[in-house]
């Protein structure tokens, strides 16, 4: 029952990690990469749709993006959601395929996108502990009902303890990384 316990939130806590990596991929330095903008949705013959499942988007350059619509009906809906997207991109369209040329970042708006990589990096560690909680209160309900001994339930809090600590590492260390990505001139 411990082991299971142990196993489940290990799986949480790897898919929080994975989560984290993903939302920072949108996160925009000085470099063209598709993730920037293939999770904003468009509104497609009436449904929000992502932008990657109604378009190819491909970055050819390290400060161009194109993005070619599978329908050429849906270009003004694309640029539309780019625009509305807040990430300060001006799409330019010929009316077969849309080009974004990403601009340098400014210090100050690098200033901010760290500010929010923190942000981001806060919230999934209060996850994580969130996490540790909801695993040492069934582990409680586990050794409250003799189903594992103390012991037991005293090694597996240990095991506990250094699994989130060893997540709250990583999640510290992708923050670090997509830092020192985003000082990169």
């Amino acid at each position: 029952m411990a082991s299971r316990t142990l196993w489940n939130i290990e799986e949480k806590m790897r898919k929080s990690i994975e989560g984290l990596r993903r939302e920072l991929t949108t996160v925009r330095t000085g470099r063209a990469t598709p993730a920037l903008i293939e999770h904003i949705k468009v509104e497609y013959a009436g449904v929000p749709t992502l932008l990657n499942q109604i378009a190819g988007i491909s970055a050819p350059e390290a400060r161009l993006l194109i993005i070619q619509p599978w329908d050429k009906g849906s270009i003004r809906s694309i640029e539309k959601a780019i625009l509305k997207s807040d990430l300060g991109l001006n799409p330019v369209s010929d009316g077969n395929v849309i080009r974004i040329n990403i601009p340098p970042l400014t210090e100050e708006r690098r200033q901010e996108l760290i500010k929010t990589v923190r942000r981001r990096i806060e919230e999934r560690r209060i996850a994580l502990r969130n996490l540790r909680r909801e695993a040492m209160e069934e582990l409680k309900g586990f050794e409250k009902n003799k189903d594992i001994s103390q012991d037991e339930y005293k090694r597996t809090l240990d095991q506990l303890q250094k699994l989130t600590d060893s997540f709250i590492a990583d999640t510290e260390q992708i923050g670090r990384d997509k830092e020192v990505e985003l000082t990169e001139i």
